[in-house]
């Protein structure tokens, strides 16, 4: 690995990654190799979690087909000196901010999404004009062993490379000197990583986890509501860092909600959807036995049912829920929806807020004021109003934690910032010295603060 990383960083040095055209090549060869392997992909997701091949489109292989166009569009405007203002006292400079590469640089990733995750980073990363090294879960074997096969036709490994192995692989490659790091994972784990980044004083990005609230307020579209919240919540079985956690709905309509989530779990997955196509299964037995312990004892309003052998656990709703349950200390990320009522907005800005600070946070009112009240008061990393997880799909919008849900953002232009340093110059003319800035000039105090105002 040590070989590896020396390989990376002799290429980088070469100025080849620095070549707007190349990296605009590398772009549109990744977008060419994923058209080809996307039935291979698709298999790789549905072996690891079970996904159908609509949803591997919708959430990894589309997603990030998207982001490579997107980057390979604007690369060019991207990579641009930006010309900014001098004040009155560089009178004659002119000051620019040059977007750099960082170098070489490590992409961690995690199961849940194992394809996306690896390549979305990637994309910024060649973007900005770095080389990478990208390190799969070993909890998605079949996608891991898929992006291996892929990157090695795609790149030189000396530019892009995937190196697989377990947590011992891991800590190797946290021990060389990368440039920066990009690390997509739990927090506890994330606090590891940022440790030992920090014995180099190594830059990273941090994207996390913890508990995203869903707030369905009395004015909701209930109907709207549910199938959203659905959506979100059973994507992937609910193995989204994003996804609601848990509801906090107003009391006076948290029958209605019930009811119509209920309904809703039928139309997505039939009435046995241990049985579906469309409903997938849970990484490993590890997490399977986490996610059920989690329903003894609580009160079940519908699901529950699951299957050791296929790793499937029904969409679950529980209800009489508080935050001393055991379902409330950690993260689910697995598809159990406690929902907790409220009668006051206060009972819930004041629950949230005296928690870590969410990834997510998802909205249901048709009121502007109460929209802003929660926006202006919780402090959280995105979100949506009347949606769930539809923020982490656009381009256009930075993704990202904040505190102990993650630091650093990306996606799209964001993507593109993350993976370079802006670098500021100044251009300072030769045809005008302003005489003041040097010892021993007369009346230079007063001068410099009639400049300096």
């Amino acid at each position: 690995m040590e070989q590896l990383l020396q390989s990376q960083q002799q290429y980088f040095h070469t100025g080849r990654t620095r070549d707007v055209q190349q990296r605009r090549q590398a772009l549109q060869t990744l977008i060419d190799g994923i058209r080809r392997y996307e039935l291979e992909i698709a298999e790789a997701l549905r072996l690891d979690l079970g996904k159908s091949h609509t949803e591997a489109y919708a959430t990894e292989i589309g997603i990030v087909l998207h982001e490579a166009r997107l980057a390979l569009k604007h690369v060019g405007k991207w990579t641009k000196a930006r010309r900014v203002r001098t004040p009155l006292t560089h009178i004659g400079s002119k000051g620019y901010v040059i977007p750099e590469p960082y170098g070489s640089v490590l992409i961690i990733v995690p199961w849940n999404y194992p394809f996306q995750l690896a390549i979305c980073p990637l994309i910024g990363a060649i973007a900005a004009g770095n080389t990478a090294v990208i390190k799969p879960s070993e909890l998605a074997p079949h996608t891991s062993t898929l992006l291996k096969r892929l990157i090695q036709e795609l790149f030189p490994p000396s530019f892009v490379t995937v190196v697989e192995g377990g947590i011992d692989t891991n800590e190797a490659l946290l021990e060389l000197p990368f440039n920066y790091i990009f690390f997509t994972g739990s927090t506890s784990v994330g606090r590891i990583v940022m440790q030992t980044a920090a014995k180099r004083l190594i830059p990273v990005t941090l994207e996390l986890g913890g508990k995203s609230p869903c707030i369905v307020h009395h004015d909701a579209d209930i109907e709207l509501a549910a199938r959203r919240i659905a959506f979100g919540k059973w994507t992937n079985a609910g193995q989204t860092c994003v996804a609601p956690d848990y509801i906090y709905v107003h009391r006076s309509q948290h029958d209605a909600l019930l009811s119509r989530l209920q309904a809703i779990v039928q139309q997505f997955y039939g009435d046995a959807p241990l049985l579906s196509d469309n409903y997938p299964s849970i990484i490993n037995d590890k997490h399977f036995t986490r996610l059920t312990s989690y329903m003894e004892g609580e009160r079940i309003a519908y699901g529950g049912r699951h299957d050791r052998d296929s790793r499937r656990i029904e969409p679950t709703i529980l209800t009489d829920i508080t935050w001393e349950s055991r379902v409330m200390q950690d993260e689910i990320f697995g598809p159990i929806l406690p929902i907790l009522p409220y009668e006051d907005l206060e009972e819930v800005i004041k629950a949230v807020t005296e928690r870590p600070k969410p990834l997510a946070l998802y909205l249901f009112s048709q009121e502007k004021a109460i929209r802003q009240q929660i926006t202006e008061r919780i402090s959280f990393g995105g979100g949506c109003i009347n949606d769930t997880l539809m923020h982490l799909a656009t381009p256009y919008l930075p993704f990202g934690g904040v505190g102990e849900s993650g630091m650093g953002r990306y996606h799209g232009q964001f993507s593109f910032s993350t993976f370079s340093h802006e670098k500021s110059l100044l251009v300072q003319s030769t045809w005008l010295d302003i005489p003041f800035r040097y010892p021993g000039t007369r009346h230079a105090l007063k001068w410099l603060k009639r400049f300096m105002k």
